[in-house]
């Protein structure tokens, strides 16, 4: 898969909670990095982030547009409660290699009703 059909891959399987799924799209050894929080290392360390997430917030990413150079692929996203943010996707061989997210992690724990932690 090109970077672009990953990326397009993981945002329907992020949009269904599926962990499992989500996880298969990963390097056995890829890092997550959404930079409000620390790197997750690991195929196994990323399933469980995106277990632990899903089961705190229903979360839904609405694409605003995918572009793609060379082996990056960059998301920008919104979600249907106003809360936006990007991502960026590094793919080598089909698999999400490299991760980074930014986001306001502050409005979403509040839209949310989550602990500010």
């Amino acid at each position: 898969m090109t970077p672009r059909e990953v990326v397009e891959r993981w945002v329907a399987l992020f949009n269904a909670a599926d962990a499992a799924g989500l996880a298969d799209l990963y390097h056995p050894e890829a890092i997550n990095h959404q930079v409000t929080q620390d790197p997750i290392e690991g195929r196994e360390a990323i399933r469980a982030m995106f277990e632990r997430e899903f089961s705190a917030a229903k979360m839904v990413c609405i694409v605003e547009t995918i572009h793609e150079a060379g082996e990056v692929a960059a998301l920008e996203w919104r979600d249907p409660l106003g809360l936006r943010g990007c991502g960026f996707f590094t793919v080598r061989n089909g698999r999400i290699a490299f991760q980074r997210g930014y986001w306001d992690k502050l409005s979403f724990l509040k839209m949310h009703g989550l602990p500010i932690q």
